[in-house]
């Protein structure tokens, strides 16, 4: 709430909790605009999405490295997120797993097969490097953490980085 009191931006939330179905709507009542939840956390992910819709919020799935994503295609109708975790969740600074970038094309493939509006997000080591064959992937959305905040000059980071994705969705 304190945070939406000083910003106009749209506050995107990645929950990395048990429970969710507990704490989902407190973030959609404080005003999020996007809550995101891992999937593992869960036995019933459509019902925390369907929770975030009711408040008016949207719902996205998080997916770690060891989950396969095929057992939750079927939630694509029900979500507008799809967050891939190309590391292990809980700190920065860890390597990128090219390996999850099978899971965007997979998420890409069924996203567009279907014509649904539903974003890709990767989150973990996206740097430079990382983010153009992401980008080539399918992914729309990229996490760059510690590549932004440990960059001697972040704003050009920046810069850099809507390159690199730009670059690997032409290519």
């Amino acid at each position: 709430k304190a945070i939406g009191k000083v910003t106009d931006k749209p506050m995107d939330c990645h929950l990395m909790i048990e429970d969710p179905l507990r704490w989902a709507g407190d973030y959609a009542d404080a005003g999020a605009y996007n809550v995101t939840f891992h999937v593992e956390a869960t036995d019933d992910p459509r019902a925390v999405a369907d929770l975030l819709h009711s408040k008016g919020c949207k719902a996205g799935i998080s997916i770690k490295p060891n989950t396969p994503v095929e057992p939750y295609l079927d939630l694509l109708e029900h979500i507008d997120l799809v967050l891939v975790m190309s590391v292990e969740p809980g700190f920065g600074g860890q390597s990128f797993m090219p390996d999850m970038l099978d899971k965007v094309r997979t998420l890409r493939a069924e996203i567009d097969r279907r014509g649904l509006d539903v974003v890709i997000q990767i989150d973990g080591g996206i740097d430079a490097r990382t983010i153009g064959e992401s980008a080539a992937a399918g992914c729309d959305v990229f996490v760059a953490g510690s590549a932004v905040y440990g960059a001697p000059d972040p704003d050009a980071m920046i810069e850099t980085l809507r390159e690199g994705a730009l670059t690997g969705r032409a290519g």
